[in-house]
């Protein structure tokens, strides 16, 4: 079997046979030993029927959603090359040839581009033409250098060996971010093909859901980027914390009528700890990723880790801690000095802020390299 066409199906009863009739027909022509396999995911309207009537094969999911259905489409298939294309007829199963020769070229996934082909009048609701589609792509480019133009079309064409090898594991309509990050994660070859949307043949709602699956397309764009959701926020606000307490420790700062003094101080001191723990975050979910194989190592990672060890940074948490230890004893002294009375608060605190933070990096640091280190076993 060389060709494979997986359709997700779910009460498409009015377009399914069209769908199904289309794909066969175009197999014919092109000469092309495959088959159509129909992913149904609990269909009441007969959809299945329908479907093996016009000579498909059908596979009964029971698990609701579209990754789901897909899944299960593709294991089940006997073709080294899938061709996967909803069925409510809006994309064009002719492209089958089109999508198999760039498969033949040598690529190992491509998808459709939907702006490139053109996208007639009525098939995309604006706000997912101008809004939620090119956001979604523009984050996969920006996030993982994504190398397609629209990153939500359904009809895409791979090799069923490569896009199994990535184990891709979401059930929702955000399985089509997924099978793209990873396949560019794991670099796989990714072209582009215009393909054209037309208006589908529903005579019901669509089961795609504008609010909550556009938000889980994002989150898992979020969640599978640690840099972008954990490093880059972290790092900026160490940044910006460290520069507004070395601005504020020698005194008070006016700025125009406006006077930045120990209050402020301490908000700069809260950025440091945030920023640090976010940067924990990034490298915890880093070192989860590789260990799970949901992205591949990476090399300079791995390097940096031959430093990062469990004995450095107790070394460091350490010295941080005598350093906010240290502060601490002066500011006793401090206060001794006045004979345990009242004290100038701004004077005091430029002491007490800095011990603080200190000493809670300390524990902070500690705390983190013996997380890592457990982490670090299921890694090595």
């Amino acid at each position: 079997m060389e060709v494979s066409v997986v359709m997700p199906c779910l009460n498409e009863h009015k377009t399914i046979g069209t769908c199904v009739r289309k794909a066969i027909v175009e197999l014919e022509r092109l000469g092309i030993r495959g088959e159509v396999v129909v992913a149904d995911n609990g269909s009441t309207d007969g959809s299945q029927d329908i479907a093996e009537s016009l000579g498909a094969r059908v596979v009964n999911v029971k698990t609701r959603g579209y990754g789901s259905a897909l899944q299960a489409g593709i294991a089940a298939a006997r073709g080294k090359l899938i061709v996967m294309g909803d069925s409510d007829d809006s994309y064009d199963f002719g492209q089958i040839g089109e999508f198999v020769n760039k498969l033949n070229q040598g690529h190992d996934l491509v998808v459709g581009n939907r702006f490139a082909g053109g996208i007639q009048p009525g098939a995309m609701p604006p706000l997912h033409r101008y809004l939620g589609n090119p956001v979604l792509t523009w984050l996969a480019r920006l996030f993982f250098g994504c190398p397609v133009g629209d990153s939500q079309c359904g009809l895409r064409a791979f090799r069923k060996q490569a896009i199994q090898k990535l184990d891709l594991q979401m059930l929702g309509m955000e399985f089509a971010s997924e099978m793209i990050v990873k396949a560019t994660l794991f670099r796989l070859q990714i072209a582009d093909l215009p393909t054209v949307l037309s208006q589908d043949g529903r005579d019901r709602r669509p089961h795609l859901r504008t609010w909550s699956d556009g938000w889980r397309h994002l989150r898992f764009l979020l969640v599978y980027s640690p840099r972008w959701l954990f490093f880059y926020p972290g790092i900026a606000l160490l940044l910006l914390g460290a520069a507004v307490c070395a601005w504020l420790l020698p005194g008070p700062k006016v700025v125009g009528r406006v006077v930045f003094d120990v209050d402020t101080l301490l908000f700069g001191a809260m950025a440091m700890l945030v920023g640090f723990q976010s940067l924990n975050f990034a490298v915890f979910s880093k070192v989860f990723a590789i260990t799970e194989r949901l992205v591949p190592p990476d090399a300079k990672f791995s390097r940096a880790f031959r430093y990062i060890t469990l004995e450095t940074g107790l070394m460091a948490g350490a010295l941080l801690m005598l350093v906010g230890v240290g502060l601490w004893v002066f500011g006793l002294s401090y206060w001794n000095s006045h004979h345990f009375g009242p004290l100038d608060p701004g004077k005091m605190l430029r002491i007490v802020i800095p011990g603080f933070l200190s000493l809670t990096l300390g524990i902070q640091v500690i705390l983190s390299s013996f997380f890592l280190s457990v982490l670090g076993i299921a890694r090595r």
